[in-house]
């Protein structure tokens, strides 16, 4: 009989060879399958059914060009995508992110990870991401509405309320979204949930924005609960200054930590009195300015551009990864530990390399993975879908209470099937059995399609 170990492998070493290309989708992989080992020894039947191996390959991906016209009446041309990774147990669901480093293997590594986030949620959506190597950085909102609108005129023939719902992500915001959602009604003629992360007068939920900042502030409230810890005089760093960073460092003040220091691509800003959240919001949120800008307007910050001392050399109790994939490595974690830090909660997607959270394990640091940390935001969208249908819209209060449970629900689980598995306290595991065993049971139930 092949043991659960041989079956992993001999199905990783398959992934490897036909996507050898596709670096960050192979280190999602390598983490997911490490975990689902004795998961696969004691439901043998998995492997008989070949599941890992129908997971693992996507139900369906989308590749298309962009083109659109920019203010000076030239003719650009990028590249979109969407990954249908998994619909065994609701419609796709994930955002969808514009930058310049988007291709296939970044698109695919997050749909992988969102059928298992989305599994922990515990609400029906299935797993999806999609995107384009356009940058809005340095942009006009005609030359964005305009790329927007070429975008949708191809995604729209895939999507659909009871299809596939996308969201935003890096470089799709309220602007973005709102663009995508115009042109698919004008092409659909539905007003119809397709989109979440909408505006709260034209279908969105109240909470939506805060929804990922504060969820990983709630993980890491569970995470030292179960150390016998609270956020109480306890010093934090957060990367990033954008939606997930702003709000889990406005949740964080407001639970009685000090957040210390936040970043964005130029470089980061040290503040020892505590960010000024307030300062933040209007500089990212409505000026859209630069990081630096706020150590011009508040004497007790310092900036450090990139390319010196790091974020993570700073001194905190607490680290919050909010900016992108793979930012902190082994050298910054063995950093962080030498200075203290007992928790470290994952808000933006995979970015801790695996040495990197090899480091956080052995020395005993509270690890919160993304696929569960980060799931708020996917969370409440999917309590947004929920309203749309209904034709209704629930307090922030409601909102905000549901999303803490769902969060509290996702340690729990996480923390539960990690010690039935024999790796107690380790939520990597944990996160992957938990969200995995879901997905496995539906597809099993539904049969070889």
């Amino acid at each position: 009989m092949t043991t659960g170990k041989e079956y992993v492998n001999s199905v990783f070493e398959k992934v490897k060879a036909q996507n050898s290309h596709e670096a960050e989708f192979l280190q999602a992989v390598e983490e997911v399958f490490e975990s689902l080992v004795p998961v696969f020894d004691k439901y043998p039947q998995y492997i008989e059914e070949n599941l890992l191996e129908r997971l693992v390959e996507p139900e369906r991906i989308v590749s298309f060009r962009v083109p659109w016209v920019d203010d000076k009446g030239n003719v650009q041309v990028n590249r979109g995508f969407r990954v249908q990774f998994s619909s065994a147990i609701g419609p796709y669901k994930g955002g969808l992110r514009f930058h310049p480093s988007v291709n296939q293997s970044i698109i695919k590594f997050l749909g992988f990870e969102q059928i298992f986030k989305n599994s922990l949620t515990g609400q029906p959506i299935g797993g999806g991401k999609g995107g384009s190597n356009f940058d809005p950085k340095g942009k006009s909102d005609n030359e964005i509405m305009r790329f927007c609108q070429s975008f949708m005129t191809e995604l729209s023939k895939h999507i659909g309320a009871d299809t596939d719902v996308p969201a935003g992500d890096i470089g799709v915001g309220g602007r973005e979204i709102g663009y995508l959602y115009g042109q698919y009604k004008r092409l659909r003629n539905e007003y119809t949930g397709v989109l979440t992360g909408k505006g709260l007068n034209w279908g969105g939920s109240l909470a939506r924005t805060e929804a990922t900042g504060y969820g990983a502030v709630y993980f890491a409230e569970q995470m030292l609960k179960a150390r016998g810890e609270d956020f109480a005089g306890k010093t934090a760093i957060v990367s990033g200054s954008g939606n997930v960073a702003i709000y889990a460092t406005e949740k964080l003040q407001s639970l009685g930590a000090k957040v210390i220091a936040v970043s964005d691509s130029s470089g980061y800003v040290y503040d020892p009195e505590g960010i000024d959240v307030a300062l933040l919001k209007q500089l990212k949120e409505v000026e859209r300015a630069r990081i630096v800008k706020y150590a011009d307007a508040r004497p007790s910050a310092k900036f450090v551009a990139a390319g010196g001392d790091s974020i993570w050399t700073l001194k905190a109790d607490l680290a919050f990864p909010c900016a992108t994939q793979n930012e902190l490595n082994e050298e910054d974690a063995k950093t962080l530990v030498e200075n203290g830090v007992i928790a470290v909660s994952e808000g933006a997607n995979m970015p801790s390399t695996l040495k990197a959270i090899e480091v956080f394990h052995k020395a005993g640091v509270s690890f919160g993975p993304a696929k569960a940390a980060n799931a708020g935001g996917v969370a409440v969208s999917a309590l947004e879908m929920a309203q749309n249908s209904g034709r209704t819209s629930w307090t922030f209060e409601e909102v905000d209470s549901k999303l803490y449970d769902i969060m509290k629900g996702i340690y729990d689980n996480s923390a539960a099937a990690a010690k039935e598995f024999g790796q107690e306290g380790n939520l990597v595991v944990g996160a992957n059995i938990a969200g995995f065993l879901k997905v496995a049971e539906a597809m099993s139930a539904q049969g070889i399609v």
